[in-house]
């Protein structure tokens, strides 16, 4: 079995960290390249160059890698830095890993992502969608979860009642409100490793009902 090299953004928040831990127990994985600004717990597999937060290191030959960049316009200090994130550091990364010839790229978007949106958050998302999809990956896995069930290090008291509320709903939404179905964190980060890995030409988008599904 042909080993592969990954490449992670995002590896401290949420659904990034999950994915990490879940690549270094990939079999198929020989080597995880996430820069990020604070250390990661050292792995053998694991290779964690310090970011900046603006520059991406140069990244070593690649498969495929994974785009799990994102926070809120509240946390970044306002709409420019919000973008700064979850657009433009999304894009480099994208370009970088493009760069260093990772022919698949999974991204972490966000339920209602859509570049024509008049709302910043998912006009934003749908920007970073399109941003990816026009770098000429030969696959592109998009999740685009809804409210996200996991634990997080930062408490988020408005997200918290978003989620209990969704959670409670969760069940009574059928039809074209499955998608807004809150999603175990961990269940985002395997769907889309899974729906990465299958290898297949083109651009795959899973919204929050077909995450479960999975």
């Amino acid at each position: 079995m042909n080993k592969i090299t990954v490449a992670v953004a995002g590896a401290t928040g949420l659904v990034g960290g999950l994915l990490l831990s879940r690549l270094l127990e990939d079999p198929e994985v020989a080597r995880v390249i996430a820069p990020t600004r604070r250390p990661l717990a050292p792995h053998p597999k694991l290779a964690n160059p310090v970011f900046d937060g603006t520059l991406w290191p140069a990244l070593p030959p690649l498969d495929e890698a994974y785009g799990c960049l994102g926070t809120t316009r509240k946390a970044a200090g306002g709409d420019n830095a919000f973008r700064a994130v979850d657009l433009v550091l999304t894009r480099s990364f994208a370009r970088a890993a493009k760069a260093a010839g990772a022919r698949r790229f999974g991204l972490v978007s966000s339920v209602g992502a859509d570049a024509r949106s008049r709302f910043l958050y998912p006009r934003t998302k749908g920007d970073a969608e399109a941003a990816v999809c026009g770098l000429g990956f030969e696959c592109v896995a998009i999740v685009r979860p809804s409210f996200l069930i996991g634990e997080r290090a930062e408490i988020r008291p408005g997200e918290a009642l978003g989620i209990a509320v969704f959670r409670t709903l969760g069940p009574l939404m059928i039809g074209p409100l499955r998608r807004w179905r809150a999603v175990k964190a961990e269940t985002v980060a395997a769907s889309l490793v899974a729906s990465l890995r299958g290898r297949v030409p083109g651009t795959l988008i899973l919204e929050s009902d077909a995450i479960l599904a999975l």
